[in-house]
């Protein structure tokens, strides 16, 4: 590593500039906040359903292959080297950038733990009728895991080797992790798109994270960007494609939900119109197996149950069996049905 370069990198380090250091907390912060309603949400629905398990798989390799590639680019490595000699606020100050992904790759690998406890249908909090299509295989959720954690093991692994044998490559090797996160990224969405389309309701996903991260990827874009320079493209180029995708996803959830909304204020007015024609054949069908109270609704009323005239002359009704008609004829004659 050049000295001289290594000298600047840790100058300007000693002078963090006030509005990019409110910036990185500002993201740090928000990154954290706007993961938790993902994980209240799965944990209060007791289930994942309507989150795709390719979109988890992509998401989690994905924010593995930005962290990897963050810890690896020679800026930041700079910025670790410098913490030798630098204060500790001017330190934690210009690794700020290295903990917004760590904390983006720890929420998203526990929201990957969540996706998997709660990925079958038959433990969740909702109502039948409001859960989406068929709960995913348990083959399904095992090949989720397994290739993650095996994408895991092949980043750590890689960067040991090449941090004993050739150090020289670590950038090669950051750069492409940024290459592959920036592909992971990118196609990360389309799952989950595909899904909420397919299934025209959110599920388990949640708006209000969504919310936020669109225009925090976005201004997480720019942090980086002017942390990082042009050099660190295969970084900030990631969160810019990932706002772009999500904005796209959000759109959709946004519209599903308020068109769900309308659907559910609907069906009581629905049903008040229905109710009035219900009594209109002179049988009232929210009183099960009851007369409406409604005079002069018994014209169509035939389909259901016939009307006999009591003592009283007062509407009843009763069933066409022989058995009751003849009950009914024992009464107009004096005898019972037997004959008596």
């Amino acid at each position: 590593m050049d000295g001289f370069a290594l000298e600047d990198r840790c100058e300007d380090l000693r002078q963090p500039g006030f509005v990019n250091l409110a910036v990185s907390i500002l993201i740090l912060v928000g990154l954290l906040i706007s993961y938790l309603p993902q994980m209240v949400r799965i944990i209060s629905r007791g289930t994942s359903e309507g989150i795709s398990p390719y979109f988890i798989l992509l998401g989690t390799t994905s924010a593995t292959a930005g962290f990897a590639n963050i810890l690896l680019l020679p800026e930041s490595r700079q910025d670790v080297a410098c913490c030798k000699e630098l204060e500790t606020f001017n330190c934690v100050a210009g690794l700020l950038g290295i903990a917004q992904l760590g904390v983006q790759w720890i929420c998203f690998t526990f929201i990957f733990v969540l996706f998997l406890v709660f990925f079958r249908y038959d433990t969740s909090n909702v109502p039948e009728e409001e859960l989406g299509g068929d709960p995913p295989r348990w083959q399904t959720a095992l090949l989720v895991a397994s290739l993650a954690l095996l994408y895991g093991l092949v980043v750590v692994v890689v960067t040991a080797v090449l941090s004993t044998v050739a150090p020289n490559r670590l950038t090669l090797w950051a750069n492409l992790l940024g290459l592959m996160a920036a592909a992971l990224a990118a196609v990360q969405y389309v799952p989950q798109i595909w899904t909420t389309y397919h299934l025209k309701h959110v599920g388990s996903l949640s708006i209000p994270m969504m919310c936020i991260q669109t225009p925090g990827g976005f201004l997480f874009a720019g942090s980086l960007f002017a942390r990082l320079g042009w050099g660190g493209w295969s970084s900030w180029g990631i969160f810019l494609l990932t706002a772009t995708m999500q904005g796209v996803l959000l759109c959709m959830a946004v519209y599903y939900e308020l068109r769900s909304h309308r659907q559910r204020e609907e069906v009581p007015k629905s049903t008040a119109r229905t109710g009035g024609d219900a009594r209109g054949n002179g049988y009232d069908d929210a009183l099960d197996d009851h007369l409406s109270t409604h005079s002069g609704d018994y014209a169509d009323f035939t389909h259901r149950r016939p009307l006999l005239a009591d003592e009283e002359g007062n509407g009843v009704a009763t069933e066409t069996s022989p058995l009751l008609q003849a009950e009914r004829e024992s009464r107009r004659t004096g005898y019972d049905a037997t004959g008596q």
